[in-house]
């Protein structure tokens, strides 16, 4: 998970934010991270140990609230907690958990293909049609199959 979050978050830094309208809304339970840099702790405080840095936009669940923290897991079902206001709920987003990923200029796997997207590769989530998840990303966009994306 650290390989991976130090990875992330040097993508995010070189190819810029996610962001942008006409997003869909997050899930209740389901959350991103709204900034760069967002400590993940081992427990809800300040006082608590550093477990990772976290990219803006990773994807999380919400498992619990105590105060003014979430405790959250991702796709690899890690945990920590994180202060409430560095969680954005307002735009879905999503991680590729394949090794790789074709998208599609349709929600079809017949469809033209758009690009490809390597694993932990983060997506701004734009609508969902079925077994598909219309992705946005500053270097490409498309349809992808909810199997290969979280969540």
């Amino acid at each position: 998970m650290k390989r991976l979050v130090r990875y992330l978050l040097a993508l995010s830094l070189s190819l810029g934010t996610l962001g942008g309208g006409n997003a869909l809304a997050a899930a209740p339970d389901q959350v991103s991270i709204a900034k760069d840099g967002v400590n993940l702790r081992s427990g809800p405080g300040d006082k608590h140990e550093i477990i990772w840095e976290l990219p803006q936009g990773y994807p999380l669940r919400i498992s619990s609230r105590q105060g003014d923290w979430v405790k959250v897991e991702d796709y690899e079902k890690s945990q920590g907690w994180v202060h409430k206001s560095m969680v954005n709920t307002k735009t879905e987003t999503a991680i590729v958990t394949a090794k790789e990923a074709n998208l599609r200029k349709t929600p079809d796997a017949k469809g033209d293909k758009a690009g490809t997207a390597a694993k932990e590769v983060i997506f701004e989530v734009v609508s969902r049609k079925g077994d598909w998840v219309q992705v946005r990303h500053p270097q490409v966009s498309g349809w992808i199959h909810k199997s290969l994306v979280w969540p």
